[in-house]
């Protein structure tokens, strides 16, 4: 499969950006975006495989992480929603294909995407929300709940070390594997996409310790208080959802979406947590292709 990188101009930043397949084709691309805020594309490179289908699939590391710039310094009045979405269509016009072009958010990806969509930006033919929350209030009940059922042990251990201010500590991070064993990635041992980004992310935490917190569920960071549930019937395009039975965005996070979204389906894998493309891969990959192919049909 031919793929092509290269860096994207974003004011005085770049934004690297990978084509897999032929993007002038004529079938509208599908642009891939990571979660975190801050990880990077690796743990959903498996989305590639939607150019199998016959669509070019474009991934990129939003600035802060990865290939793209890196800018430690920079604090939370700096990384904000807005600054990511026009990130996002930058990348698009630099890429040429304003005209039609498909979006696939995960996790964090997804509530960008939502952002996104809610705009009405030109050239959106479909929007993919993966594994997100429709508002924060929503994941951190959630993940309070998920909480609730690990081992007492391992609470406890959670509990010491946020009112100590030693989330950074071993012992921290062994009790939250627990966690993300159950509603993060089931599938050990972990996978090399994973253990990629992961190490991306310890290299340079900035944005995910800014914008959401030491963990995926202790969340004090400056996205803390987002939400998009009043703005959802805004976004005019079909939009698919995708889950899973044990996923961290729990069916409660998810349902505003599936609510107040126009024209929405939904599917859940029974299999998976948080990463169906890894845990669910060709049934997850086949949902999304056929999802883009069925709006590719009615134009």
């Amino acid at each position: 499969m031919k793929t092509v990188e290269g860096f994207a101009p974003y004011g005085d930043y770049l934004t690297w950006y990978r084509i897999t397949g032929d993007i002038e084709n004529g079938r509208p691309p599908l642009i891939v975006a990571h979660g975190g805020p801050g990880c990077t594309h690796d743990y959903v490179d498996s989305y590639k495989l939607v150019a199998d289908s016959g669509r070019a699939v474009i991934h990129y590391d939003q600035v802060g992480n990865g290939k793209s710039t890196h800018l430690p310094e920079k604090g939370g009045d700096f990384w904000t929603v807005d600054f990511f979405v026009a990130e996002l269509n930058n990348l698009i016009d630099h890429l040429g294909i304003r005209g039609a072009y498909h979006l696939l958010g995960q996790s964090w990806g997804g509530m960008l995407g939502a952002e996104f969509a809610v705009r009405r930006p030109a050239g959106l033919k479909a929007l993919v929300i993966a594994n997100s929350p429709a508002s924060m209030e929503l994941w951190i009940s959630e993940a309070n709940r998920l909480r609730a059922e690990l081992p007492p042990e391992v609470q406890a251990t959670l509990l010491a070390h946020e009112a100590a201010g030693t989330t950074s500590s071993a012992e921290y991070k062994a009790a939250a594997d627990v966690f993300y064993d159950r509603h993060v990635c089931r599938v050990k041992p972990k996978p090399d996409d994973v253990a990629r980004m992961e190490a991306w992310l310890e290299k340079d935490p900035t944005v995910y310790h800014t914008m959401n917190g030491p963990n995926e569920f202790y969340v004090i960071g400056t996205m803390r208080d987002w939400t998009i549930v009043d703005r959802l019937d805004a976004i005019a395009v079909p939009t698919l959802l995708v889950s899973g039975r044990f996923d961290e965005a729990t069916p409660a996070t998810v349902q505003p979406f599936a609510d107040r979204i126009p024209d929405v389906r939904w599917t859940i894998f029974e299999q998976s947590s948080h990463m169906p493309h890894l845990e669910e891969k060709e049934a997850c990959i086949a949902t999304v292709s056929a999802f883009l192919d069925e709006i590719d049909a009615r134009t």
